[in-house]
């Protein structure tokens, strides 16, 4: 997950596995996301974002191989409107997500900002946002694999939060982590519901089959209120939310906001239809309406338009966040002879009667430097997590690797 704001306190710099966790930045129900540096050669140095999976979750075998499974088709997605995923894997008991940072901020975050400041959000900035989450949705409802069998992603999940705009006006579209193809050996079993309520669209709340027009919905929710500032389906429970969406009524948005055009007032309640065959049937054609329009408005945003807004709203934040990656610049260190130094204590065995320690710590010191820099802080972490000792790990892998000298 790209770096929002940080919520939760800073923790110091550790090594996991190839990867430097410089800061914990968000714990959600199935995750902590981090913000993490990997080291390549020749002082070659990436800041990405690690989605690691809570300890709970990772001892259930159905939740890991849903996780897996849906990870794995989400990697494929390689598109600019879309986070790239770079690796998935386990380290120790811990699987993870390595994926794109982007500097920016989520729409969760960005319209509550610009309301703050009194500063009405553009409803072209909105066109021009959705124009771009319409294009990642479109490629992704299109992927096909290597075969060219289609891979039926819908994401689910089209909310605020997950779409992502970068301080240069870039727009992306986060976590197809619940997306689901049909052609994966874990279907989502029947009536299971997921997504935030209140963007969810009529067929997702009954448990329906879904396909990319559900999608298309949600953005249109999103759209909606964006535009004209009104959350569309509210309610005091999640029956009364879902109640909401699938029988209640869509005002016409220039009902709260007079001066919408009406050709944008048409692209909203197209993407809004209850029924799913009159509604948007590609995100491309909700995209080319859009496009349409800005093209004939008096002002049509560029990503550099889009940027500076954004720059004028978080320019406090922005400098706070680069202060804080430039403070925890060089805390981890790849270096295997300062990492063994740190771990020096934890390598003396302890003297014992009859027992050559000296030559027993030159032994245990031998391995620590012929192994990785990752292997150590991997020792480190098995140790924590059992509850013995560095050296009694080291002793064992020692052991182990005499019998084959």
């Amino acid at each position: 997950m790209p770096v929002a704001q940080q919520t939760s306190p800073r923790r110091d710099a550790v090594r996991f596995g190839k990867y430097t966790l410089v800061d914990r930045i968000a714990v959600g129900g199935m995750a902590e996301i981090f913000l993490a540096r990997q080291a390549g050669l020749e002082g070659f140095e990436k800041t990405i974002v690690i989605k690691r999976i809570r300890p709970h979750l990772s001892k259930q075998a159905s939740f890991v191989k849903m996780f897996l499974n849906e990870a794995k088709l989400a990697a494929q997605l390689n598109h600019p409107n879309i986070v790239q995923i770079y690796d998935l894997g386990k380290i120790g008991e811990s699987y993870f997500i390595a994926m794109e940072y982007i500097f920016g901020r989520d729409m969760r975050r960005v319209i509550p900002k610009a309301d703050s400041m009194g500063i009405p959000f553009p409803m072209v900035y909105a066109l021009k946002i959705a124009s771009s989450v319409c294009e990642g949705l479109y490629y992704a409802h299109q992927k096909v694999d290597m075969y060219g069998n289609p891979l039926n992603i819908v994401h689910r999940d089209v909310t605020p939060e997950n779409i992502f705009v970068s301080f240069d006006g870039t727009v992306k579209v986060l976590d197809f982590g619940i997306a689901k193809a049909a052609n994966q050996i874990e279907q989502t079993r029947a009536g299971e519901i997921k997504g935030k309520l209140s963007y969810m669209s009529p067929e997702q709340c009954m448990g329906k089959p879904l396909d990319c027009r559900s999608d298309l919905f949600s953005l249109g929710v999103v759209l909606y209120e964006w535009i004209t500032g009104f959350k569309l389906f509210t309610g005091e429970s999640e029956v009364a939310i879902l109640k909401s969406i699938t029988e209640g009524k869509i005002y016409a948005p220039s009902y709260f906001k007079a001066d919408i055009p009406e050709a944008v007032e048409a692209i909203l309640m197209k993407s809004l239809d209850k029924d799913r065959d009159r509604r948007y049937q590609t995100a491309w054609d909700m995209q080319y309406d859009i496009d349409q329009f800005l093209s004939q408005y008096e002002f049509t945003p560029s990503n550099i338009h889009l940027s500076n807004f954004l720059k004028q709203l978080f320019f406090d934040e922005m400098e706070e966040e680069k202060a804080r990656l430039a403070e925890r610049d060089g805390e981890a260190s790849d270096e295997p002879e300062e990492i063994i130094s740190n771990l020096e204590p934890l390598l003396v065995q302890a003297e014992k009667p009859g027992e050559d320690t000296t030559r027993q710590r030159s032994q245990e010191r031998a391995l620590a430097l012929a192994m990785e820099p990752a292997e150590l802080a991997q020792l480190m972490e098995i140790a924590q997590r059992n509850g013995v000792t560095v050296q009694a790990l080291v002793q064992e892998v020692l052991r182990g690797w005499l019998k084959f000298r």
